[in-house]
Parts: C-alpha cells; structure tokens; sequence
C-alpha cells in the first residue's frame, strides 16, 4: 500500500474562524449572549490572575508546586483546561524539550504542567514578550549561544527550555511543518512531547489571527483542552547532523500524533496567506477572455523583489526574507527589518553554503542611507 501524499498548506491551516456546517453556526449564534457574558467575567478574572502572578517572585512560582496547581485551576476557570499523559516520562536532566506548535498559549499550558522557558524569536524583548510569559533573550548575542548557556547553567532547580522547531502554528490535525535544525544544536538530548488542541463551535487557530484574538475567542468559548502527551527522551545518534536528527524527531513526534511530518516551511505559509487574501485572483485570470495584463505574477514579483534583497544581504535565508516581504510588501521596510533584528533568521555562511547561528547586528546610519538608496518600495505586493 502507497503512502498517503503530504498534506498541502490549505490542509495544514484554517482560513476560517466560524465553522462551515449550517447546525453548528446555528449552535454558535445561540450560544453568543452567553459567550460575551463569559467573555466580560474572564477577562474580569484574568486581569486579577496576570497581576497576582506578577505580584509574585518568579521563583516562588517555579518552585511551588501548590501555587501552580492554584493558577492551573484559575486558568480552568478562564476556559483554558491543561491535561497530560506520561507524566512519568518526564526526565528532569533533559534540558531541552521540543513540541509541536497549535495556538500561541502553547508554552503558558506547558508551563502549567512542568517548569519550562520559552524565547520569542520573531519580536524583540519588550513587555509585551515578558508578560505572555516568554524568556527574554539577548538579541546583542547569538541565539544558539545563549541558548547554550542558559542549559549549562548551575542554577537549582534546572529550568528546561521549550522550543517549537516548525516556527510558526498549525490547526494541529492534518501534519507537522519542517523541523528547523537550530533547536536540536543546543545538546545531544531532546525530549518531545505532543500537544493536541479541542474546542467546541470554533477552529482553533486561524493562519493570520493575531494573539489578541486568540486570547478573546478562547476566553469567548465554553472551555479550550490542551491534551499534553510525553514522550520518552531522544538522544542523538553517532555522527548524525543535526537535520537528521530534527528529522527523526519530527517523525517521531508526527507518528505519536497519527499525522504526517511534512516539508513544509513558515515561507509556505506566509505564501499561502498571500493567496488567501487575493482569492478571486485565479478564478478572474482563468475566466477572462482577454490576455492577461502585462507584468509578472505575483510570485514571480515576490521572487524577484527577494532576490534583490539577498543580493544586498546575502547572509539573510532566501525564505526569511520572503515571509517578510509577504507581510510588508516593501523592500526597503524588510531591509530595515533584518537589519534592525526585528526578524529573527539564522545567518548563512556565504563562503561554505553552511548556517551559522543567528544574530542581527545594528546598522549605522549611513549604511542604513545606502541600502534605502538602492531599494525603494516602488512595487507592492
């Protein structure tokens, strides 16, 4: 029997908030009056539970088991219900734990269950990045190196860093994006763990839906189940790259989860928004009786504007840079992103093909003049 073929991106993330089949949107305008009241309530509550976790030591939290079950019980309340299976397999000496990637309250569930820390890769260390409840890095330093350091530290007890290797968040049911290598660079030993999402009424995630909504519509639903699953740690094999084993990873973690582990890539996705938001732009080309209009295509323009700027920055990932130039549509304001280290990316080395670890140092200010020179931000996309 032939494998079933990879999953596509309109397969891996939903276009849609509000569910297609007319009962349950029927459902869903009936349970309203009653979604916003507990919308209203919960967020009543949330604020009094974010303030009195900030009122709190860090490590008082981390090292109470009691006022962790506590804040668990009050994020039930707030709709959001954390379970785990295989808690025995949980190996406090592995320092590095890898998971799949659902909603963007992935590490705050994790965090619920066991002690862990995140980074934020795509944003810089602001407020907002500290009170969702990620681990401020040191953008002025190599990702990778900090990293490593934070895992060889002597600290009691050891804090182990979760780490989603896809990058970017699925609906959770159809496969798994591609591993990025970088995660599985900071030691030999790896636990994986799966996660499953469950809502009622609504889809879980949406591919272009900010985190705020998220926050809303899981505080608007009946209850969100976080189903977290252990699994047994994974060490690296002798001389295995770390590719393979991000790929032997992901293939475990996608089997566990009854999907398919996929070569799919946050680029993929930033392409296949593009084309959710223009939807009427095939249909029209294939109807019309007229040739088409003089000009590239879409993906053509983004190819060509991504080029240009990789030939200005050729130490910055070919599809880093076209995931930026999908969101801003300007050559110039992704230049001045990279170069600002508002986008995270792991530089590649020009001379030997290879990747080294990421870092986005400061530009001057007449480099900066230079490069808006030679770009500007004629074509939209």
């Amino acid at each position: 029997m032939e494998p079933s073929p990879a999953p596509g991106p309109e397969r891996l993330f939903d276009a849609h908030r509000l569910p297609g089949d007319g009962f349950l949107l029927l459902a869903l305008l009936l349970y309203a009056p009653v979604g916003f009241c507990l919308l209203v309530l919960r967020l009543f509550l949330g604020i009094h539970v974010f303030l009195v976790s900030c009122a709190l030591p860090d490590s008082v939290f981390r090292r109470t088991y009691a006022l962790r079950f506590v804040v668990r019980t009050m994020c039930a309340v707030l709709g959001l219900v954390a379970r785990q299976e295989g808690a025995g397999l949980r190996d406090p000496r592995v320092r590095v734990l890898i998971s799949n990637h659902v909603t963007p309250f992935d590490h705050n569930i994790v965090n619920l269950l066991t002690t862990c820390s995140t980074p934020l890769l795509n944003s810089p260390p602001s407020f907002v990045c500290w009170s969702r409840g990620f681990m401020e890095v040191d953008r002025r330093v190599e990702l990778v190196e900090s990293l490593k350091r934070f895992c060889a530290s002597t600290r009691l007890p050891p804090t182990p860093l979760l780490l989603f290797p896809e990058e970017e968040a699925t609906n959770g049911r159809e496969g798994l994006l591609h591993f990025s290598s970088w995660p599985f660079s900071i030691q030999d030993v790896v636990q994986p763990l799966t996660l499953q999402v469950q809502r009622p009424l609504v889809s879980v995630t949406v591919s272009d839906a900010s985190w705020v909504s998220e926050l809303l519509w899981s505080l608007f639903v009946p209850f969100t189940v976080y189903q977290v699953r252990w699994l047994h740690p994974v060490r690296r094999q002798l001389g295995e790259e770390n590719e393979e084993f991000a790929l032997r990873v992901q293939q475990l973690v996608a089997k566990e989860l009854g999907q398919t582990g996929t070569r799919l890539t946050p680029a993929d996705k930033a392409e296949h928004m593009k084309r959710q938001r223009h939807p009427r732009l095939r249909p029209q080309l294939a109807q019309s009786s007229f040739p088409p209009s003089p000009g590239p295509p879409p993906d053509l323009q983004l190819a060509t504007l991504a080029q240009r700027v990789k030939e200005v920055l050729p130490h910055v990932p070919l599809g880093v840079i076209q995931r930026d130039l999908a969101r801003t549509g300007c050559v110039d304001l992704t230049i001045t992103n990279l170069l600002e280290g508002a986008v995270a990316f792991m530089p590649e080395d020009i001379t030997e093909g290879t990747q080294s670890l990421p870092t986005a140092p400061a530009p001057k200010l007449s480099d900066h003049a230079t490069l808006a020179q030679r770009l500007s931000c004629k074509v939209g996309i």
